[in-house]
Parts: C-alpha cells; sequence; structure tokens
C-alpha cells in the first residue's frame, strides 16, 4: 500500500510483477543481512552462471562485527575505470555516446536488461538524492544476491522508509543493476550508461564496484538537475577548523580523485616524539620536522560531494555550501597501521551501526581493521580500500550550510628533481588570484599514482571541476556555472596545494593539513606583502618568502621548489614548461561561443603567457 504514494516510472511497476520474486527493502539493516543470504550466514559468495561464459565469481562477502566485508575477485574491480561512464541519449552532451563508443543503438540492450532483471530475485527500495530538504528520490533495483551493493548505496544516500511516508513522492532516477552484462556485452569492462529522459534518469550499472555508479551517478543526476536550475555540485570537502584562539576558518577543498578531499577532514599525526614530519628526502633520507603544540578541533561538513544552492545565500560574498550525501566513501590507502587515524579507526571499530568495507582483508565474524589491506598480488597491497560510513556518526559533523573562507585545491605531484623534471615544482601552497583558481578548476590534473582509478596516462585532466568524468551535460555551462561562483564571491582566499611530493622530497598529505592549521590561526587576516612574491611559474600565482607556524619556520626549500639542490632552476623550468603544456592541451576546448567573455579573456591570458599581474586586472579578490 505504501508503494501506492510513490510515482514510479512505467517500466517499473511491469517489472516488479513479473519477475521471479521481488523484495522492498526499507532500512540499512536489512540489506546487509540480504548481502550474507540471511541472518544466519557469515559469508556469502556473489556469483552468476552465465550462458557462453560460465559460473563467474564477482565478490565475496564477510559479516563482521562493524557490518559488512566485500572483496572482489577480480583485481580490476577494486578502482573505477575512468572511461565507464556512457551516455545513452540523444540530450546536449559532450560525452561520448553509447552508438559512438559500441557501434549500435542502447535500445535493444536496455530491454535486454529488464528481461533480464525479470528473470531474477530483485531487491529494490527507495532513496533520497542529496539533502533531505530538496526532495529528489531515487530508487535502485539489483538482484537480491547484490544486496552488499545496495547497502553501499543506502549508507550513500539516505535510504527510505515506505512505511513512514506520508505524502507522495517522485522518483526522479532508477539504477538498473545488471552485472552479467559486463561480461556477455562488455568485454569485462565497467560500463555505466546514463540515460537521461523528459521524466527520469535512467542509470544503468553493469558492474557491482559502486564508485562509478552507486555513488559518481547519483553525483552524475545532481550535476544534470544543477545544470538545468542554475547550480553547481562541487567535488569537494569542507571542514570547519577551530583554531587553539577560537579562530573558525572554513576550508573547501577541491580536486580530482586522490587530490586530498578526504584527508582534509583527518588529524595531523605526531612521530612517536610528538614532532610533527614534513617530508623526508627521497635521495639523501634526510627527515624534517616542525613543532606544533596544540592543532586545531575540526568539525567536518562534507566529504566529497557539496552543495551551491541559491536558496543558501544570505547576500554575503562568500560561496556557502552544505553536504550533498548521508554517507561518505572514505579511502584508507594512507591509514597502514594502528595509531595512523585514531579518529577514524576508532569510529569503524567500535561504529553505532554496520558499516560496509571494501577491499580489506577479513574473516567471518571479526572485525574489519581499516590499515588491513587486501593485496592485488602478493607483497603489493590494494591502493583503493573503502569504508562507507554515514556522516552524522561522526562528532561534531555541520548539518547546515557554511560560509566558506578558504577555497583550495589539491594536485598530486610526483617527485621531481633536475635528472627527471616534471610537474611536482608546487610548493607547500600558493595564493592564487580568482581568475587563475578558475583555470585551475578546468583543468583539474588528475596527477600522480591515483589510488582511486585504473591507471591511466600520467598527466591526465579529471576535467571541469574535476567532476567532469561523472557529469553528462556540456563543459562549457559548468564552466560558467564555476566562474559564476568565483565572480560572486569575491572575498574568498584561493589556495594551491601539492601532495605526495614537494620536489624531492616526499610529504604525503602534509602540505595541505600544515595549510590549514596555519591558515586558521590566520584567520581573515591579509598576509604582508612582504610574505610572497609572483611565483617563478605563473601558473602557481604567487610563492610563499616565509611561513612560520607557532613559532616554529617551515624551510624555503618547501616553498620555493627551486632553491632544492637536487631541483635548482633548470629542473623548476622543465617543469613549470610540462605545466604549461598541459593547461595549453586543455584549455582551447572551452573557447566556444557559449563562454562567458570574462572566461574567454582569462584562458587567453594564460595561453599567451600572461604574467599574474594580467590575471588580477581581470578579477581581483576584495
Amino acid at each position: 500500500m505504501s508503494l501506492k504514494r510513490i510515482k514510479l516510472p512505467p517500466e517499473v511497476p511491469a517489472l516488479l510483477r513479473s519477475c521471479k520474486g521481488c523484495t522492498c527493502f526499507n532500512t540499512t539493516l536489512e540489506l546487509v543481512d540480504a548481502s550474507l543470504g540471511g541472518k544466519e550466514n557469515n559469508s556469502f559468495e556473489v556469483k552468476y552462471d552465465i550462458e557462453g561464459v560460465g559460473e563467474v565469481s564477482e565478490a565475496v562477502v564477510h559479516r563482521v562485527t562493524n557490518g559488512i566485508s566485500v572483496n572482489y575477485t577480480e583485481t580490476y574491480m577494486r578502482r573505477r575505470d575512468p572511461d565507464t561512464l556512457v551516455v545513452a541519449d540523444d540530450k546536449p552532451s559532450d560525452k561520448i555516446r553509447y552508438r559512438e563508443r559500441f557501434g549500435v543503438d542502447f535500445d535493444p540492450v536496455r530491454t535486454d536488461t529488464l528481461k533480464w532483471l525479470e528473470e531474477q530475485e530483485i531487491g529494490y527500495f527507495f532513496f533520497q538524492i542529496g539533502p533531505a530538504e530538496f526532495s529528489y528520490y531515487g530508487m535502485a533495483i539489483a538482484p537480491a544476491n547484490a544486496a552488499f551493493f545496495a547497502t553501499g548505496l543506502s549508507l550513500l544516500q539516505k535510504i527510505v522508509d515506505t512505511r513512514d511516508l506520508t505524502d507522495e513522492i517522485t522518483i526522479r532516477s532508477v539504477i538498473y543493476v545488471a552485472p552479467t552484462f559486463r561480461h556477455t556485452h562488455f568485454s569485462g569492462k565497467q560500463i555505466v550508461v546514463h540515460n537521461r529522459t523528459d521524466e527520469i534518469y535512467e542509470i544503468f550499472s553493469y558492474n557491482l564496484y559502486p564508485g562509478p555508479s552507486a555513488k559518481k551517478g547519483i553525483y552524475g543526476v545532481l550535476l544534470s538537475i544543477g545544470e538545468k536550475e542554475g547550480w553547481s555540485a562541487p567535488h569537494c570537502s569542507a571542514v570547519q577548523s577551530i583554531s587553539p584562539y577560537d579562530n573558525i576558518t572554513t576550508f573547501m577543498h577541491e580536486g580530482a580523485s586522490g587530490g586530498g578531499k578526504s584527508e582534509m577532514l583527518q588529524m595531523i599525526v605526531r612521530e612517536p616524539e610528538g614532532s610533527v614530519l614534513i617530508g623526508e628526502n627521497i635521495i639523501t633520507g634526510e627527515r624534517r620536522t616542525t613543532a606544533i603544540p596544540q592543532f586545531c578541533k575540526i568539525n567536518p561538513v562534507c566529504d566529497d560531494m557539496g552543495i551551491v544552492h541559491p536558496s543558501y545565500e544570505t547576500g554575503g560574498m562568500r560561496l556557502r555550501i552544505m553536504d550533498a550525501e548521508h554517507g561518505w566513501f572514505i579511502r584508507t590507502d594512507n591509514i597502514i597501521g594502528y595509531g595512523y587515524e585514531p579518529q577514524i579507526e576508532r569510529l569503524t571499530i567500535n561504529s553505532p551501526r554496520p558499516l560496509l568495507f571494501l577491499n580489506i582483508r577479513t574473516n567471518p565474524g571479526g572485525t574489519a581493521l581499516i590499515w588491513n589491506h587486501i593485496e592485488d598480488e602478493p607483497g603489493k597491497p590494494c591502493p583503493n580500500p573503502r569504508v562507507v560510513v554515514p556522516r552524522d556518526i561522526f562528532p561534531g559533523v555541520v548539518t547546515k550550510p557554511v560560509s566558506v573562507d578558504v577555497r583550495s585545491f589539491g594536485v598530486r605531484t610526483p617527485p621531481c628533481s633536475a635528472e627527471n623534471p616534471n610537474y611536482g615544482i608546487i610548493g607547500m601552497f600558493h595564493l592564487l588570484p580568482p581568475a587563475l583558481a578558475w583555470l585551475w578548476r578546468l583543468v583539474s590534473p588528475r596527477g600522480h599514482a591515483n589510488p582511486s582509478i585504473v591507471e591511466s596516462e600520467k598527466m591526465g585532466s579529471e576535467g571541469v571541476g574535476s567532476y567532469w568524468p561523472f557529469a553528462t551535460g556540456l563543459k562549457v555551462v559548468h564552466a560558467n556555472l564555476l566562474l559564476e561562483q568565483i565572480v560572486n564571491n569575491t572575498v574568498t582566499q584561493y589556495v594551491l596545494t601539492p601532495n605526495q611530493y614537494i620536489g624531492v622530497w616526499k610529504v604525503g598529505f602534509k602540505p595541505q593539513l600544515l595549510m590549514r592549521e596555519y591558515l586558521t590561526r590566520r584567520g581573515n587576516a591579509k598576509f604582508r606583502s612582504d610574505q610572497y612574491e609572483p611565483a617563478r611559474c605563473p601558473l602557481l600565482g604567487y610563492e610563499l618568502n616565509y611561513l612560520t607556524i607557532e613559532g616554529s619556520k617551515i624551510p624555503s626549500r618547501f616553498l620555493k621548489v627551486y632553491r632544492q639542490e637536487r631541483v635548482g632552476i633548470e629542473g623548476y623550468d622543465k617543469g613549470a614548461e610540462m605545466l604549461y603544456a598541459f593547461f595549453r592541451k586543455q584549455l582551447p576546448q572551452f573557447l566556444v561561443p557559449e563562454l562567458s567573455s570574462l572566461g574567454r579573456r582569462i584562458i587567453e591570458v594564460c595561453l599567451d603567457n600572461g604574467d599574474i599581474e594580467k590575471y588580477e586586472a581581470l578579477l581581483r579578490r576584495k
């Protein structure tokens, strides 16, 4: 009777009536039990007997004391393939169409998918898309034995209990899950087909890794809605940082996958004697530390996807943002042992609710430990271990829109030396003019050794906003939306920060965490004119002349990479040219008639090798 309050697409009631059997799930706890094939089971294998292929095992599920743990039998399925998304409809899009990629129309495959689901025992549930007040709803339909996939989705996007519905709701999107088609139609590849109709946004997930569909697929739905309504969903984390002197500074950290979004919500880990390691020289083995007596307190806002909506505006000149998700898809590759991230360790070991662990080595009935990463091969840990955690169990989590003081952008950088020069020339952090900050968001470098996706070229682009792999519309629309954000929020400080390496120094995510500590202590104070100067490479904005945190000076080799003996001017300049080559390759695609005139002028400055003053002249921070 409760389904009478839900406005469903016409195909769905027919599918539910004709399938082999179906179950409506109303809670995550129900899905957890279904993931194991029943309450009595502690282990379950997700497998299919595929005609012409034979029996295929997709994953093994364990019940653990803190939730369920899933390990894929094929290492390829443990990370997102960057070429997963395909668009099947004829609506405006810059993405590759299904017919272009596969040489046939999608309609016959769509029909076959629904027929295949009719032959299965299926499970389905409803969920919210984005913040609850927006009243966007979706539906997931999957084979019952793949309930672990649905569990992840129910944690990421709040599951709706149909028994509690009092008003009618309309379904805006449906995810159909058919994992066998990966083997019968797509040569074993992860494929997620997006099919936008006037009434419904369909997602056909032909694999069981939730990253491209349950998470980023729904992200695509949000981006599509925002594109129509004139707002954006930034690919970002956000955090309120409270200094020991009670300053509150809100950071919004953007970047491609692996760019440090989740890490921005983490605390700095001290060395055994209490110091903070800045970095280690990969050639000499030298270690450089600093002393910080007391860290800032962290109140998390969002982990990976935000919402910037007109209803959040208050008439100020700062961007206002809110979390777009109900749960967080946290990568734990940097947690390699007990004590590396105490808060997340404590939260995941003693969680008040069942969690979903991916790529974590477990035993049935045991406890999933986020540092026990499964190995892709002997001696090679999977680089993409994950845990899905409901956001509301995080201590101090912020549940209302917040005003952003600092927008940082993270880039994964490789080691750089005079002998092997590359783009690892970014100092601990750089101040960016607003126009240059926009350009970095257009090109969004995927960067070095990305742990979240299947390997591709080293200096690839994640595309406009760093969310382009998940969007289905037009790049120029998002480019204009991003520029409009920057133009309308002129008091925001823009920062560029690397992770992994600064020159020949291995630094991990310390640059952005130390930047967060420093800027929180400063509050909204302006930088002294002698503290910074134009960077040797204009794409890097302004570089710092000195940096002092709690009385401890950060060595200049971490601020101006050309001062490292192993890099020097020559190595730095070669790396700068590589950066320019990357920008020159990525930016011309945006020079279309629909791009705003200001956006065109900013891109032309870059293509003409303009200096920092030309960027400042176009758009100044107030």
